[in-house]
């Protein structure tokens, strides 16, 4: 098994440290801009919670029938902070040990991880923005709701924003960085 050079050990040791602020940082970030809220309205999703104007959010979701944005809704806060910590002490046990394929499994895993994490919030944007009450007091036929996975999106006279906020930066650029890491690695054994 072929070990890792010393100084891709390094960067995997970094970029794995460098995830630890996901924790405690807004990984995600959904943003609504309307005339009658001219300073917007922001909704932070954390590795384990909700924040931001998601009261708000939810009294405007009531006319057009969306269920109602409720933290216990979301099992995933109590699987996300344990996910960071795995990619963090995965992360560092590859850099310390220093084989290949450890390297690849992590590359497995945080790829995976990703994958799943995309389409999960995808899926949750789906079913609020689709399972609408037939008994809303604002319905237009054929309308749905979903805001962007990533990006602007026009939803009656609001605009809804989607997008990676600090913590899902720092998640994202380590793991291309490890991904990047691991090509070169490739392209160094041949």
């Amino acid at each position: 098994m072929s070990k890792l050079k010393t100084y891709t050990r390094i960067i995997i040791f970094v970029c794995a440290l460098g995830m630890i602020p996901a924790n405690y940082l807004s990984v995600w970030q959904i943003q609504l801009e309307a005339p009658q809220y001219p300073e917007g309205l922001k909704m932070e999703i954390w590795s384990h919670k909700i924040a931001g104007d998601f009261d708000k959010i939810n009294g405007l979701n009531h006319y057009i029938g969306m269920a109602e944005i409720k933290q216990e809704n979301f099992p995933e806060f109590k699987v996300m902070p344990w996910l960071i910590w795995l990619f963090v002490a995965f992360g560092l046990l590859t850099a310390l040990v220093g084989k290949r394929f450890l390297l690849w499994i992590y590359v497995i895993i945080l790829s995976a991880s990703g994958a799943w994490g995309i389409y999960d919030f995808w899926n949750w944007e789906y079913q609020y923005g689709h399972n609408l009450n037939p008994h809303a007091a604002i319905k237009i036929p054929g309308m749905a709701y979903q805001p962007p996975l990533i990006g602007w999106k026009q939803l009656l006279n609001f605009l809804a924003g989607s997008f990676p906020d600090v913590g899902g930066w720092l998640i994202i650029g380590a793991s291309v960085i490890i991904v990047g890491v691991l090509v070169f690695e490739q392209f160094r054994k041949k």
